[in-house]
């Protein structure tokens, strides 16, 4: 009897999108299916009991002596992550390399005449080694933290001044270890773009520091969707051109998935907009002083009073770092959120970061142990106001009625092709 499993194994996925995804694409019901152990896996392909599967880090090579007929492309690339099965026998694919190739193409990247750098050196760095030197690459290397088998440190690359394009194929970065970067970009004079296969967060600390200077970026959600449609077409059999289908679902689940985080002035509304926005959008809300009074058990003024500032932005800082790594939410932040850096970027790595702007006059200031008015209140916008327009990828003005402030901030989030 045909085996009906549709699924992914891995070692670790409590961070896959793929099954919303091709419950997306595909007419099937798709499982995830950690697999912690090479025995474990072993077991499982043995076993055969499935119809099709995708495979992930760190399977994605052990996988290829199980497959009765490897595709040309998977055998060439040494790594397999999509497997079929059709009258008793395995059928491995490579659509990984169709995906990154989408994720390159839709950003404009050329690989024809450049010197490309490749961070690690599992299945995935094999996949985008044959995109880069297919694409017309002159130069491909290799780094990783050890530097065996040819490969750079990662400190010998940083001496490398020609490079032109990074890739990483590591999980450096990857959810839950959000904020990990084993480069600067800024190190590479003549950089043109940074690409990442790591798809949560959207935006990794690499990607992040690269826009910091101008940098154009690319990070691995695309790939994934694109990767998840062309396995779906060999999962169902399927003839039909799979951009469109890329290009919407993309789209559909960024939105879904990103996070919008309010900043600005304190007291200018951002609770309050954020609250009723969350509702609108069926995302969750979450006030940022208020989840930092509930781990530390302690009202701000309180902690201003008796800990000062720095101790304040230590606890803001550690809240944050948890609650953007999580998807689907509108976060309020208090407004002096935007004076530590890695905040900035903590925010933006999972959607997009909306200055609520109102008038000095309607400034809410009971309370705040930062802005009681007059003169002071000034002195903190002049100050703050870089920072906010730094951070920003968008102004919410907040000098109508909540309910258009909300519409208003709908309709620039559902028009946003950014996050």
């Amino acid at each position: 009897m045909e085996q009906k499993l549709y699924g992914l194994i891995g070692g670790k996925l409590g961070h896959s999108y793929s099954r919303i995804i091709h419950e997306q694409i595909g007419d099937y019901h798709y499982e995830l299916l950690p697999l912690p152990s090479e025995e474990e896996a072993r077991a499982f392909l043995a076993q055969r009991n499935f119809a099709a599967i995708n495979v992930t880090i760190p399977y994605k090579q052990l996988v290829i002596p199980y497959c009765d007929v490897l595709d040309p492309r998977a055998q060439a690339i040494g790594a397999v992550n999509t497997i079929v099965q059709r009258n008793g026998k395995l059928y491995g694919y490579n659509t990984d390399y169709a995906g990154f190739s989408y994720l390159a193409r839709a950003h404009g990247v050329d690989f024809a005449d450049k010197t490309v750098l490749i961070l690690g050196t599992g299945g995935t760095h094999s996949t985008v080694e044959a995109v880069c030197r297919d694409g017309g690459a002159c130069e491909i290397l290799c780094a990783s933290r050890t530097g065996r088998n040819g490969a750079l440190t990662y400190s010998e690359a940083m001496r490398r001044r020609d490079i032109q394009i990074i890739i990483n194929t590591t999980p450096c970065g990857m959810f839950p270890n959000v904020g990990q970067c084993m480069i600067d970009p800024a190190a590479f004079p003549m950089l043109e773009a940074v690409l990442d296969v790591v798809y949560n967060p959207f935006r990794t600390e690499l990607l992040l520091r690269a826009e910091e200077h101008g940098i154009p970026t690319a990070g691995g959600f695309e790939m994934l969707v694109a990767q998840a449609v062309y396995a779906a077409q060999l999962f169902t059999d399927s003839k039909y051109d799979p951009q469109p289908l890329i290009a919407s679902v993309g789209r559909r689940m960024r939105h879904q998935l990103a996070n919008i985080s309010l900043i600005g002035m304190p007291g200018c509304g951002k609770s309050t907009i954020g609250a009723a926005l969350a509702k609108r959008l069926g995302k969750a809300f979450v006030d940022l002083d208020e989840e930092i009074e509930r781990r530390t058990g302690y009202n701000i003024p309180d902690i201003f009073a008796h800990e000062g500032e720095d101790a304040f932005r230590r606890y803001e800082a550690d809240t944050l770092a948890d609650v953007a790594k999580q998807p689907g939410q509108v976060i309020a932040c208090g407004g002096g959120v935007i004076k530590t850096p890695a905040n900035v970027r903590a925010l933006r790595q999972n959607g997009c970061v909306y200055w609520v702007q109102r008038s000095l006059g309607k400034l809410a200031t009971g309370g705040r142990p930062l802005s009681q008015g007059g003169a002071a209140l000034k002195q903190l916008e002049a100050e703050r106001t870089p920072l906010y327009q730094a951070a920003a990828t968008a102004v919410l003005d907040n000098s109508t009625a909540l309910d258009t402030v909300v519409e208003n901030a709908v309709r620039m989030f559902e028009a946003d092709d950014n996050l």
